[in-house]
């Protein structure tokens, strides 16, 4: 349930996206013939009896597979050490290159495969290790080689690994008050609009698709934290691999945590003080209409930004200078 919850909080899809996951889907011929584009991000759910051919793509006449179906989306794999070992081995691939290439006598394809990967797995074959309301009867080889058909390297391609302990029955019953989906999906929003501000110049649109060379320039650590850094690869032993997707994911964090300070400067473009724009606003600025910027960012030729409680766009400073570049380049 919770993980099919997280499409509905990942940003809208670019027209872009639309047209590379449509593409996909009418390849394998799971797309309706009164279906236009794809605009929702898609939620792929293999069982755990899939070969590697169907999760990856393959046959004689090469096929996108689950991992290509799930491409601007997300792959949940339920019951991930129920799965054979050399069909989870095929991840490693699509997951470092996000995409996938197979290899025939009479040709060679490669298949988009950028997806958000989230699995679930118990603790043990039982699935009561650790619980304290139930005891657990499994051997600790019995757990030792459940937990061994997840290879290292596999492991170290995932980003958040994250324990799930049992619900108490009062937080199951009693009142709940927790954040809708399109408030945390603002947030989201907010952080990639960040992330594209960051990444104008760099041909990369998010965190997760900085190689070495961005992580050293945007990932830049204090003496302090460079200590820390230190003790914890030396004494926790974490990969080359493991060292960069830390400061990734810190990075996002901070993407996400960021607050936009208005400068007590003049103002560019003769705007008004204020936290937010409206499109209006924003439109005025770029000599535009305001219908036309609307289609400009529904097409996902400008970045969406952040919407109040009413719905309407609020556009902050750096959204205006950011849109005004994008508008300049057009120009020319």
């Amino acid at each position: 349930m919770l993980a099919k919850r997280i499409p509905t909080i990942l940003p809208p899809m670019t027209f872009e996206e639309s047209l590379e996951t449509t593409r996909i889907h009418s390849v394998t011929g799971l797309l309706p013939s009164e279906t236009g584009l794809i605009t929702t991000r898609p939620f792929r759910a293999p069982h755990h009896t899939i070969s590697d051919a169907g999760l990856v793509g393959g046959g004689p006449i090469p096929r996108p597979g689950e991992v290509s179906m799930a491409h601007n989306g997300v792959l949940f794999l339920d019951e991930l050490p129920e799965f054979p070992r050399n069909v989870l081995e095929v991840l490693r691939q699509p997951l470092e290159d996000r995409k996938v290439t197979i290899a025939r006598a009479q040709m060679t394809l490669t298949f988009p495969a950028s997806f958000v990967l989230v699995a679930a797995m118990n603790p043990c074959p039982c699935g009561f290790a650790n619980d304290f309301r139930r005891e657990c009867f499994c051997t600790p080889p019995q757990i030792q080689r459940y937990m061994s058909k997840i290879s290292g390297p596999l492991m170290d391609r995932i980003d958040i690994q994250v324990d799930v302990p049992a619900v108490p029955y009062k937080d199951l019953a009693g009142p709940r008050q927790s954040e809708s989906s399109e408030t945390i999906r603002h947030r989201v929003i907010a952080a990639r609009n960040t992330q594209l501000r960051r990444f104008f110049d760099e041909h990369i649109y998010s965190n997760a698709q900085m190689g070495p060379r961005h992580i050293r320039k945007y990932c830049v650590l204090t003496p302090e934290c460079e200590k820390i850094m230190e003790n914890a690869v030396t004494k926790l032993g974490f990969s080359a691999r493991g060292y960069d997707r830390i400061l990734k994911r810190n990075r996002t964090r901070g993407c996400a945590t960021v607050r936009v300070t208005i400068p007590q400067k003049p103002m560019p473009f003769g705007l008004p003080r204020k936290r937010n724009y409206t499109t209006k606003d924003v439109a005025k600025v770029l000599g535009i209409g305001a219908d036309l910027l609307r289609w400009r960012i529904k097409t996902g030729k400008y970045p969406d930004a952040q919407r109040g409680s009413a719905g309407r766009r609020l556009f902050t400073i750096d959204d205006v200078v950011t849109l005004n570049a994008l508008d300049s380049r057009r120009g020319q």
